[in-house]
């Protein structure tokens, strides 16, 4: 593992000078990624860096600026919407999901909205059956509706009564945009668009809907798979991500994020009472509303971790709001945790 003291250096990415951590998001290539790219905030100053190659066989680095899939990260911005309606008045955290969707899930009238935002629903995960060992989705090309995925979850037994515990489930949030559509008559993304990507200018961040594309500049991701008694790395850049929906289409870009997560605990986004809701750990003491918190030496921060096939990235803010790190990269083997929570630690903590 590679230590490094809070408070690192920030340079100008233009300047080509190297800093501490550049030497920790190499330490992330080597010791699991085939590329990674970072962007750094303490107050206004700025440090963007990348490290690996943007592609396996290829001599070229990945951009800092890069797009990537952001996975999870999208229930962030699924959930600032619905909190947003709240806010509105026009739902309830209280009320049940056969209030507004009746007969799509089993017991739903034993369902509140909250419940759904902070995984304690007891819904089971939709995906069990639909990725293969390696995590590739088996039906990579295929469209589908949320109403199917949820569908899907609705066929295999609950996992606990609502209410009772936390455990994470993608189900919550397939649901909780079917639930924006019903509220609003739009869909989740076109709100997701016009509520925050508009309001704050993130133009590197859209919702491919069912295009397999990453457009612009990225790395690719792969993931290892074993043939003929060896592993191999596959190219999984490329596939139809409404698999993932609401609970985790988005591609975005780590300076986007880093914006995005300061307008929301910032309060430009969402009322106080919202806001304070959404921040609440919990049952789980981690997880708020649609917000995971990472508790570090100097502190809590906020933001949430993302997961596509080929592709991981964490993006978090200090308490105060000061510091921000947003980093993905394209896993390849081994465990890439203590470089990364390296480098959480040195950009967040003073």
């Amino acid at each position: 593992m590679l230590a490094l003291s809070a408070g690192a250096a920030l340079a100008d990415p233009r300047s080509g000078t190297r800093t501490p951590y550049n030497t920790i998001l190499d330490a992330v290539v080597v010791g699991s990624s085939i590329a990674a790219v970072a962007e750094i905030r303490n107050g206004d100053k700025i440090w963007r860096g990348s490290s690996g190659l943007a592609e396996v066989n290829g001599d070229q680095p990945p951009p800092a600026s890069a797009n990537f899939r952001a996975g999870s990260i999208t229930k962030s911005f699924t959930a600032t919407v619905v909190l947003q309606l709240v806010g509105e008045g026009r739902l309830s955290l209280s009320d049940s999901v056969d209030h507004w969707l009746p007969g799509l899930v089993g017991d739903g009238s034993t369902i509140t909205v909250k419940q759904l935002l902070q995984h304690t629903s007891g819904l089971p995960e939709y995906t069990t059956d639909m990725v293969d060992d390696a995590g590739v989705p088996k039906e990579r090309y295929r469209t589908w509706s949320p109403r199917e995925l949820a569908e899907k979850a609705g066929r295999l037994p609950r996992e606990f009564p609502s209410g009772t515990r936390f455990q994470y489930s993608n189900t919550n949030y397939i649901v909780l945009g079917m639930l924006i559509e019903k509220v609003t008559g739009r869909p989740y993304g076109t709100e997701i668009e016009q509520r925050i990507l508009q309001p704050l200018g993130l133009t590197r961040t859209w919702l491919p809907g069912a295009s397999p594309e990453v457009k612009g500049p990225h790395a690719h991701g792969y993931v290892a798979v074993k043939k003929n008694g060896e592993l191999t790395r596959v190219d999984v850049t490329r596939f139809n991500p409404t698999i993932a929906g609401a609970a985790g289409e988005i591609i975005s870009t780590t300076g986007d994020l880093n914006r995005f997560y300061r307008a929301l605990l910032g309060g430009k986004l969402l009322r106080p009472a919202q806001l304070k809701e959404m921040k609440d750990p919990g049952p789980s003491g981690d997880y708020g509303l649609g917000l995971e918190m990472t508790h570090l030496p100097c502190g809590t921060a906020y933001g949430h971790t993302g997961a596509t096939p080929g592709y991981s990235t964490a993006s978090f803010i200090s308490a105060d709001g000061t510091r921000q790190i947003t980093l993905s990269t394209t896993p390849s083997s081994g465990d890439s945790g203590s470089a990364a929570k390296a480098l959480l630690k040195s950009a967040l903590c003073a």
